[in-house]
């Protein structure tokens, strides 16, 4: 079955192939292809059990996709599965197309959207690494990444050495390339660390804007920031962290940090690739989880934005819940409290402004809850955990005791000394 959409005058246009069969991933094909700056003419379903190892479509279908290409004079076709290389090189033979999965399109829109120096590594590790399982014959487009003349130090990537085939100084190059990244981002992510180390030392809040891509995120930052960050009515609009201060009522200052947005199945290549970015939203003192209110499913981008969350190391993180586009549904500001009496969910509108201020409101009362204050002892071989200590909390004073023990003062957030599997003590 095959749907035509309104076709386009002008721009690539592309075929989209849904093998999953629900409306959500058809959409989300959808907008994705929009939001990689590509025009959807036809939608094709070819429901499949089984994979075919070579086409992934099976030959029928594959028959049928290659009629529908010409007929519409399709400049790229797009799978919202993902394609093994041998799939991903049979079909591009066959339909004599270019051919992407989803992966391959989220990372052409990240690529696209990338606006810092930290950005671009990012994008082009997540590129590096998702190129090198692809790599099986000799790309002589990478020919003109190399330099030197013969020689393999130095930072040079060298030349193909004797018996070498092009497949193996491909991937030797690729490999250094990710090497140099990944060099690149540790220094970026000893700078975040000596940043967050500022932060706790000055007793400042971190706050991390998350939430399913598009649900509003960018916008609510620049609503309560006064900022002015890129928001638009796309997927990814935002990749890049941007910080600003904010002041709280009763609280004072603290710093929201607006993050790059989640998506169902999130290649784990982005994951890896964006782990210094991540690392914001593991180290946040509160996650505001923004959600769609308008979308019909919201609940299940709520689950999937935890499992992303999870698998980060973000589970324990508190979270106050953020239900965005209220003027889309006709719904009133309020903010639900649970069962302990904090404020569990805020229902808002980031466009207009309504139940902003019920948010600030929100926001000093959560902060203000769940910090601890004590004596914290270890003894003489943990000095792991007294360095966790000084980077995650407050350290009032710190003693040595007779026997060598290390007993510190610390004001810090209950949840992080949970997370160090350690407690308040006395002598």
């Amino acid at each position: 079955m095959s749907v035509f959409f309104d076709r386009p005058a002008t721009g690539t246009r592309a075929l989209l192939v849904n093998v999953v069969q629900d409306d959500e991933t058809e959409q989300e094909l959808n907008e994705l292809a929009v939001s990689a700056g590509l025009l959807p003419v036809l939608r094709v379903r070819a429901p499949r059990r089984v994979p075919d190892p070579r086409t992934y479509v099976g030959v029928g279908k594959l028959d049928e996709i290659s009629g529908l290409v010409r007929h519409c004079d399709a400049g790229i076709v797009l799978f919202d599965v993902e394609l093994t290389p041998t799939q991903e090189r049979s079909l591009e033979a066959s339909l004599e197309n270019r051919v992407l999965s989803r992966t391959g399109l989220i990372l052409e829109i990240f690529a696209r959207r990338a606006r810092t120096h930290e950005g671009h590594l990012q994008v082009e590790l997540a590129q590096m690494q998702h190129l090198y399982s692809r790599l099986v014959r000799g790309w002589t487009h990478l020919d003109r990444q190399r330099g030197g003349s013969g020689r393999t130090g130095g930072g040079s990537m060298g030349v193909a050495g004797a018996g070498e085939t092009q497949l193996e100084a491909d991937q030797r190059m690729v490999r250094t390339r990710i090497s140099k990244i990944n060099s690149r981002l540790d220094r970026v992510r000893t700078q975040r660390q000596q940043s967050r180390r500022s932060r706790s030392r000055a007793n400042v809040s971190t706050i991390s804007l998350v939430g399913y891509t598009n649900a509003g995120k960018s916008t609510l930052f620049n609503s309560v920031c006064e900022s002015d960050v890129h928001a638009a009515d796309q997927l990814f609009a935002t990749l890049d962290p941007t910080f600003r201060k904010l002041q709280l009522p009763v609280i004072g200052e603290a710093i929201l940090a607006d993050t790059v947005g989640f998506i169902r199945r999130l290649p784990h290549d982005l994951v890896d690739a964006f782990r210094a970015t991540l690392e914001e939203v593991c180290q946040a003192d509160l996650l505001l989880h923004v959600v769609d209110a308008s979308y019909p499913d919201y609940q299940q981008r709520i689950q999937e934005v935890d499992e992303v969350l999870s698998s980060i190391g973000a589970g324990q993180v508190p979270q106050l819940l953020i239900f965005n586009k209220i003027d889309a549904v006709a719904h009133e500001a309020r903010i639900d409290r649970n069962p302990t009496g904090l404020p569990g969910r805020v229902w808002l509108s980031a466009q207009t402004g309504e139940g902003v201020p019920a948010l600030l409101e929100a926001l000093s009362e959560r902060l203000g809850q769940g910090v601890v204050e004590g004596a914290v002892w270890l003894m003489p071989h943990q000095g792991n955990l007294r360095a966790a200590l000084y980077d995650l909390g407050d350290v009032l004073s710190e003693q040595i005791g007779e026997d060598g023990s290390i007993i510190l003062q610390v004001r810090i957030e209950q949840y992080r000394l949970d997370r160090l599997g350690l407690s308040l003590s006395q002598p």
